[in-house]
């Protein structure tokens, strides 16, 4: 039964390490932010923080399409020639 929900609803276990790595570049830059930059006020803080979000956002997303694609690609690729009698 296991099995069966497994197969009805797939995951795919890399976008987590995508998330995992726009989480990260996100923390570079509140470190980035704290500790090496001269940046001060509200608004420059807004901005930056704002900005470090989009960039982290499509990061994930595209790094997620590239994981996608490229399994897609791979399986397709293993199984174009399999046939089950």
């Amino acid at each position: 039964m296991s099995a069966h929900r497994g197969l009805r609803a797939p995951r795919c276990p890399c976008w987590g390490a995508f998330r995992s790595s726009a989480f990260f570049v996100y923390a570079y830059a509140i470190f980035y932010y704290t500790s090496r930059s001269a940046m001060s006020g509200v608004l420059q803080s807004s901005f930056f923080f704002g900005y470090m979000l989009i960039i982290c956002w499509t990061f994930f997303l595209m790094m997620g399409a590239v994981g996608f694609w490229s399994a897609l690609f791979f399986v397709r690729q293993i199984y174009r020639n399999f046939k089950a009698d």
